[in-house]
């Protein structure tokens, strides 16, 4: 668990932040609607997690076995259809998340609560790295008690062990609701990796880690 989280920290301190103005295309000011949280089929089921910045986890999520799709976008708020540049205000309440359908029989909620946690930064309240903003808190969105007990247990475990240095301060909410974001937030890196310095310099260190860590439980070719 140690180096874990040593590469982990290591993705998320010193770099330049996501909310920067320069790293940020121009917003796309159409407002989206509500996503449809009912699963499309019987053998799925649907994980709604907060980490960081969007642009990194959705690259990260999208790459696991399992994973039939990770929608960025925002939940947990008070405004309705909300833009990137509302929910960048921290005046919104929302955080940014993916909404990730998977096929439980390939990959279970315990292993995506595993990659969750050691992806990020847990212990930073508000805040990734030089990402700073309620918008950027960590937090686990249950659908069903199954998935809150299993997010409690899995956290008060990492507390026990000392895994980390400091307190937990992800939080575990029931899920209320879900918007997309912007369509030029989906798929974000795969599409701007070499447009975007960000992409460069934060996102694919970290997915390089990421694949290195979970390399077993990726997607074949």
């Amino acid at each position: 668990m140690k180096h874990l989280i040593t590469f982990m920290l290591a993705a998320a301190v010193g770099l330049v932040s996501c909310a920067q103005n320069n790293a940020r295309p121009a917003k796309n000011e159409t407002k989206t609607s509500t996503a449809n949280t009912t699963n499309t089929m019987a053998t799925t089921d649907t994980a709604t997690l907060a980490n960081g910045c969007f642009w990194c986890t959705e690259a990260i999520f999208e790459q696991l076995e399992g994973v039939i799709s990770a929608t960025s976008g925002y939940t947990d708020g008070q405004t309705k259809n909300p833009t990137y540049k509302e929910v960048c205000s921290g005046e919104t309440g929302h955080a940014e998340c993916l909404q990730i359908v998977y096929d439980p029989s390939k990959i279970s909620f315990d292993e995506l609560l595993e990659v969750f946690w050691k992806t990020h930064d847990p212990t930073t309240l508000n805040r990734q790295g030089n990402d700073v903003g309620t918008q950027y808190r960590s937090g686990v969105y249950y659908h069903n008690e199954e998935q809150k007990e299993k997010a409690e247990h899995y956290k008060a475990e990492l507390d026990k062990s000392g895994a980390f240095d400091k307190p937990i301060v992800t939080e575990i909410k029931p899920f209320s609701v879900f918007y997309p974001a912007e369509d030029y937030h989906q798929q974000y890196f795969e599409n701007n990796e070499n447009a975007n310095p960000y992409c460069s310099i934060v996102i694919r260190p970290k997915v390089d880690k990421f694949k290195k860590v979970f390399k077993d439980k990726l997607k074949k070719d």
